[in-house]
């Protein structure tokens, strides 16, 4: 860890559905205790709008996000990176890039709501789904000492 703010970057291979929201939610529950990041291994271009909605109706301002790729995370500059979460089977699977600390890493596999079809109100439920399950791992992890907790020999 990082003093006593950990650094999370979630992972998906667009950057612009589940990772966005995992972002968007670690920040909002542990302000001043986590700082997440989110990227893709072949980022969009742009948030899915569904995500950008949820989050406005959730009083998150969104114009911050974007889609940007993984590489932002490995340079020199790059913030210091405690716990990668990968939040699809494809991010999972790639050989991600080495990121600067060894951080930890984690999978929590997740539907893609961008994937839902039969227009905005099923798009919208099925974001709503996936940030429900966002919001219960972040809390269980938020739940654990972490600023307490570190490597054993």
């Amino acid at each position: 860890m990082t003093g006593s703010l950990l650094t999370v970057l979630v992972l998906c291979t667009g950057n612009s559905a589940r990772s966005i929201l995992g972002e968007a939610i670690f920040n909002q529950l542990a302000p001043g205790r986590v700082q997440a990041f989110s990227a893709g291994s072949q980022p969009k271009g742009v948030p899915h709008p569904a995500a950008l909605r949820l989050l406005a109706r959730r009083g998150i301002d969104t114009r911050a996000f974007r889609s940007k790729s993984w590489l932002e995370f490995t340079g020199p500059a790059a913030p210091r990176i405690d716990l990668v979460i990968t939040v699809c089977g494809n991010a999972a699977g790639e050989a991600c890039p080495l990121f600067p600390g060894t951080p930890l890493r984690a999978h929590w596999g997740l539907t893609d709501p961008a994937d839902a079809t039969g227009g905005e109100k099923c798009e919208d439920l099925a974001f709503e789904a996936t940030a429900r399950y966002l919001v219960m791992r972040v809390e269980a992890l938020l739940a654990l000492p972490f600023e307490t907790m570190g490597p054993t020999i």
